[in-house]
């Protein structure tokens, strides 16, 4: 077996598995290996990062591993979030706000059904404009987070309550998520967004 290569795999799993991790059974599951073995694999993998001085590393929280980046590199972060170039919504950054706001709470998954696509960037970049929040995790195998809108949310629409939204049917189709965007944003009735401030399509 090829150590190097599965901690390779290791380390793209858990990139892939984003804010939610995976614990060591989902884990040594996945790459058919023993409970040990792949912990052990998760520990040298840690520690190459961090020798390697690389802006990625694995943490333990809730019992689940994560990838993150380091907390000394948050002011860097911190800049990217609040530059201009990044002030706007992108239509999919968008789409997945009306998702939040019509159906919360709602895990990631259930939104990337909902869409089709992943949206981890999307849910980072409202995550970051204070948007949306983390509410709970859900009742379910490894209790995913749970999304919501924020009191800034209501701000930045001119809500009073969430029930200000504007009337809508279920999300079915991929034509009810565009109308839902659409209706989201004339709610904003000439506020702070425009067409004009709709980035690059993120998937």
């Amino acid at each position: 077996m090829d150590l190097q290569r599965m901690k390779s795999v290791i380390e793209g799993l858990l990139f892939a598995a984003g804010d939610e991790g995976l614990d060591l059974k989902q884990l040594a599951d996945v790459i058919e290996m023993d409970d040990w073995e792949a912990e052990a694999l998760v520990k040298e993998l840690q520690k190459e990062l961090k020798e390697a001085g690389r802006g990625v590393q694995i943490v333990e929280l809730a019992g689940a591993y994560q990838m993150t980046t380091l907390v000394e590199h948050a002011p860097y972060f911190e800049r990217l979030a609040h530059s201009p170039s990044r002030s706007s919504l992108s239509q999919a950054a968008l789409e997945t706000l009306s998702i939040v706001a019509y159906r919360q709470p709602i895990t990631r998954v259930e939104i990337e059904e909902i869409r089709g696509v992943k949206c981890d960037r999307a849910l980072h970049t409202l995550v970051t404009k204070e948007l949306i929040e983390e509410t709970g995790r859900a009742e379910a195998v490894g209790r995913p987070i749970l999304y919501g809108t924020t009191k800034q949310f209501l701000d930045y629409f001119g809500l009073r309550s969430i029930e200000e939204l504007p009337e809508s049917s279920a999300f079915e189709t991929e034509t009810d998520l565009e109308e839902e965007a659409r209706l989201l944003f004339e709610k904003l009735d000439g506020g702070q967004l425009t067409m004009d401030d709709l980035g690059e399509e993120e998937s």
